[in-house]
């Protein structure tokens, strides 16, 4: 059995079948209120049909006003309920595990998809950007948590947070973009102290029987290698997450930081001290070489994105050939609706260049 097939369990007991996981990603296929669409139950479980271990929702929204994009799925209201336990179940129905990410925006929430200005730790001199209040910020922790127990409630095996790519928990972390005076801004602990409050608050609603991760970024968007690494560790040496999810953009990539470019930004991170947690990454891993190699590089398991949109399988075709390559780019409409993508998914992966066939019809 390759390492890919071979499955992985958590330190409280739950086991992915192997080491697939379908990264989280953008797709505006949902509803505008937030409710999920056909296309997207019928786009995600086809993934988990295509044998992922684990299959993870994109970004959901914890607040209206953390909305990012059209299309996005909702997790912010108990209307969301009805399709989000209908989505776990068909997940799970195929042996997969269900993941849910959850997200707000902040000052990346675009104006046009919410109601009054976007919100983020600080206001920003030339942008439409309102300060969190005090009393806001905890609100903001406070539905982070509320959320966790609603994809609990919706028979989800555990949630992602998501504190990478410039949203609000990045937001927060960086100080580029947290100019706070108070207990959440100036020191690298104030600035990851909403991050570590919301994992705790969550740890304590949802139980030990319910996975966790975090997904971080090491770099852009005022990040900063060193404080994500100790940020990474502290995680870690709580004992309060099952997994931390890396998005390096490039898993072969070298750090931006000169001083720290005598080793890739992949074993920056795979020399932590993971004790029972998980590592997985992210970055164009897109072949079965690259499965390899990553899982040869004390990875756990790997984040897979583009190429789990050419093919539903993905997983599959690499456990049964680990010298998989994907189709050829750029692919007709025709071969993605075949793979599960719709006509609002379409029209946004238009924005990869090189991704959909430009000339057709």
């Amino acid at each position: 059995m390759t390492v890919s097939a071979q499955p992985l369990t958590f330190r409280n007991g739950i086991t992915m079948k192997n080491r697939f996981m379908l990264a989280p990603m953008t797709n505006t296929q949902s509803h505008e209120d937030g409710t999920l669409s056909a296309e997207e139950l019928e786009w995600l479980s086809m993934r988990a049909k295509g044998q992922f271990g684990m299959v993870m929702t994109c970004a959901s929204h914890i607040q209206a006003n953390g909305k990012g994009f059209p299309g996005q799925l909702g997790i912010f209201n108990d209307r969301h309920l009805e399709g989000l336990t209908k989505l776990s179940r068909a997940i799970q129905f195929h042996g997969s595990l269900a993941i849910i990410q959850l997200y707000h925006g902040g000052i990346r929430a675009a104006a046009e998809w919410i109601e009054g200005d976007p919100v983020g730790p600080s206001k920003l001199e030339g942008k439409l950007v309102r300060a969190l209040s005090l009393v806001e910020v905890m609100k903001l922790r406070d539905d982070f948590i509320t959320a966790a127990v609603r994809a609990k409630k919706a028979g989800f095996n555990g949630i992602e947070v998501h504190g990478a790519h410039g949203y609000i928990i990045a937001q927060f972390l960086s100080s580029k973009y947290n100019q706070r005076s108070d207990e959440y801004g100036g020191s690298l602990k104030n600035r990851s102290r909403l991050l570590h409050e919301i994992v705790s608050g969550i740890r304590t609603a949802c139980g030990d029987d319910f996975l966790i991760g975090v997904r971080l970024s090491p770099e852009r968007f005022g990040q900063k290698l060193e404080e994500i690494k100790e940020i990474s560790q502290q995680l870690i040496d709580s004992g309060l997450i099952d997994f931390l999810d890396i998005s390096l953009w490039d898993y072969q990539k070298f750090p931006e930081e000169v001083e720290f470019q005598k080793k890739s930004l992949l074993q920056h991170f795979t020399e932590l001290k993971y004790r029972k947690v998980k590592l997985t990454v992210a970055g164009k891993i897109r072949t079965g070489k690259d499965v390899r190699n990553v899982l040869n590089s004390k990875v756990d398991f790997v984040s897979i994105g583009r190429a789990g949109i050419l093919h539903h399988n993905f997983a599959q075709l690499v456990m049964k050939n680990p010298d998989f390559e994907p189709i050829s780019l750029p692919v007709m409409k025709d071969y993605l609706k075949k793979e599960g993508v719709s006509k609002p998914f379409i029209h946004y992966l238009k924005r990869w260049e090189g991704f959909v066939m430009e000339d057709e019809s």
